[in-house]
Formats: C-alpha cells, structure tokens, sequence
C-alpha cells in the first residue's frame, strides 16, 4: 500500500509499504481522509517521544471497514464509514474509573503506539475498539468533514470547564484551526461577543468567515489596549489562549475582566514554558486560571454532533483536501498559516 513514512525529523517520503494485517480481534480500516494536525507539523519538525522511527503519523481519520478480524466480537461490519480518534484510554486508572478519562494515566494513542492513518489501510486493534473512540458516521456528514473530529473534542473540553454559556464576551488569542474552533463552540455555547487576535494577516483573513465580531492583528496594534477600548474598560469574560507564545498568558491576565476564565489551551515549548504573571492581578480580581488538555469520549461524540449539525462549519474549516502524494504541498499550505485544516484523499 502507498503511505507517508516519517524517517527521521524532518525527512518523509510517499512509498510503498506492507499493508497491514487485519488484527485478530480487531479490524482493518481502508483510509479514505486523514487530517493533518499541528501535533503533526511538531513531530514532523523534531520527533515525538512516543514514536520510533519510521514512522507513518496521521490520527485524524475516517475510512471504511475493509475486514474484520476472525476472532472479532464487536458490531462494526465491512463496509461501514467510520471516524476514528486517536485516544486509547486504559479504563482502570484512577482517573478514567472517575470518568476523567482525558487524565488517563496510561493513555496510548493511534499514530504513535501503533501506526497512523496516512496510509491506504490502518489496523485497529482490540484495545482502541474497546477503550477508544471509533464511531459510526452520521448520515450526511461527508467523511473529509468528520475526520477532523479530534481537534474540536479538546475545545469543547476546555470551554465546558469554562463554562461558556450565554452572553459571554471572549477573545481568543491564536486564529489557526484551534482558534477558529474555538469561535465556533463558543457560539455554539451563546456567547454574545468573540475577538480574535493573531499576528498572522492571512489566518485573520480565514477565521472571519467563523462569525467573529472583530480581529486584532496584535502585531501592528496593542492588543491590551484595543481589549479595552472594545469593552469600555472592563475586560473580557473569557479568555483561551490557543497558541504557542508565552506572553499571550501574561496578555490574558491583563485583558479579563473582574471574575474572568482564563484557559491556558496552547502549550508551551518546553524551552520557553516559565511565564512571569502578576498573581495579584488574578488574586484581587478573582480571575478563574485553568489549564486543559486532551478529551474524553464524550467531547469526541460532542463534536461529531456539532460537525453533523453544522455548528462547527467543517465546509469552511477545511479549506484544503489534497491527494496523499501531495503530502509536502500540505505540510507546506498549514506551516506558511495559509491553510486551516489539510485533509489528505487517501
């Protein structure tokens, strides 16, 4: 089968590869979309700790039961379009007993503990089909939308702890992919006003089409300041800081309001993660700080419904669906910020 094998940081080729066998209490998915991920464009550039070269990537995936395994017990039958998360929680930590599975303590993960979907076949094993995410297609939804319903599952996470309801202002501080998700839950959820800041023009440009009230390009305008002015001094209910830039933290203390929620949603490189805050700012304005990461089942399910709904407008949110042999062209479209979200015809 053809496939993307990553071989070393920063080197990949389109070759053939064996196809997988069917495992036998899983089953095998023919690949027909597969997203490209920031988290990708990270492993693609410096490797991954869970990940031995070579390597095929790709976690953001919808195909077609091609086989099932011959000792396989489950429902799925050949044929049948399903999208797949990459998360394999373990079912017995302490967290995953508590239904906080997105803290699962030995959470594996498709694409990295076993091979991707930026091939023609995957082999689901037991494990991810009786702890993961694998789920039937809803009727309607087109199989290059769904695919990419991973990355909202780790949004709605963040803004259910949040609590983003009705009449929220927000400003979101990245306008890649995350962020425009991020409008689009918001407003799912009722909030009155979104800002969106970046320093990119051209992702400023893309996420207006998400129903934002304004764009900040925070790198000809202060973007604390301009905070202020659109909310008459007061601040903003909710800020998420969906980039990786250290000061965007200080700048989400600075712009919410009294009483403010703040999510830390981007993480930071590791080189750079010691922020200097001002907690008294957070102390005497009783700002709500919080970090979030990753999805349990149930915000995957969430997405897909809002994708099946059109509350998250996948037609705009994937604005770029390539051949798999275009890989490089891809990598290239989501690195220059000219794309959000690149999903791969397999």
């Amino acid at each position: 089968m053809k496939a993307v094998v990553l071989l070393a940081p920063n080197e990949y080729v389109y070759q053939d590869v064996e196809k997988p066998q069917c495992p036998e209490e899983g089953i095998l998915l023919n690949v027909k979309y597969c997203g490209l991920c920031g988290s990708d464009l990270r492993t693609l550039r410096s490797g991954h700790k869970n990940i031995q070269f070579p390597a095929v990537l790709g976690h953001e995936i919808s195909g077609i039961v091609a086989e099932i395994g011959p000792s396989y017990n489950g429902d799925f039958k050949p044929g049948e379009a399903l999208c797949v998360g990459p998360n394999v929680y373990c079912g017995t930590c302490e967290f995953c007993v508590r239904g906080e599975l997105e803290f699962c303590e030995n959470l594996r993960e498709l694409a990295q503990h076993w091979p991707g979907g930026f091939a023609e076949y995957i082999a689901i094993p037991r494990e991810a089909l009786d702890n993961g995410v694998i789920r039937r297609i809803p009727d309607g939804v087109r199989m290059e939308h769904v695919a990419v319903g991973e990355p909202p599952s780790s949004c709605i996470n963040a803004q259910e702890k949040l609590n983003v309801h009705d009449g929220d202002s927000l400003l979101i501080i990245g306008a890649g992919p995350i962020g425009a998700i991020h409008v689009s839950v918001a407003r799912a959820r009722g909030a009155a006003t979104i800002y969106v800041a970046d320093i990119a023009a051209s992702r400023l440009e893309m996420v207006k089409d998400f129903g934002v009230d304004a764009v900040i390009d925070s790198s000809k305008t202060d973007l604390i300041e301009e905070i202020m002015k659109l909310t008459g001094g007061k601040g903003v209910d909710v800020v998420i800081t969906a980039n990786p830039v250290a000061v965007t933290q200080v700048q989400a203390i600075e712009v919410a309001r009294k009483a403010g929620r703040i999510a830390f949603f981007g993480g930071l490189p590791h080189a750079d993660c010691n922020v200097t805050l001002d907690t008294n700012k957070i102390h005497y304005r009783g700002l709500h700080v919080i970090g979030t990461t990753g999805f349990a089942p149930r915000h995957y399910d969430e997405s897909i419904r809002y994708i099946a709904k059109g509350l998250i407008p996948a037609e705009k949110l994937v604005t770029h669906v390539l051949p798999l042999k275009d890989f490089a062209e891809g990598v290239e479209l989501a690195r220059a910020g000219q794309a959000m979200k690149v999903v791969f015809e397999i």
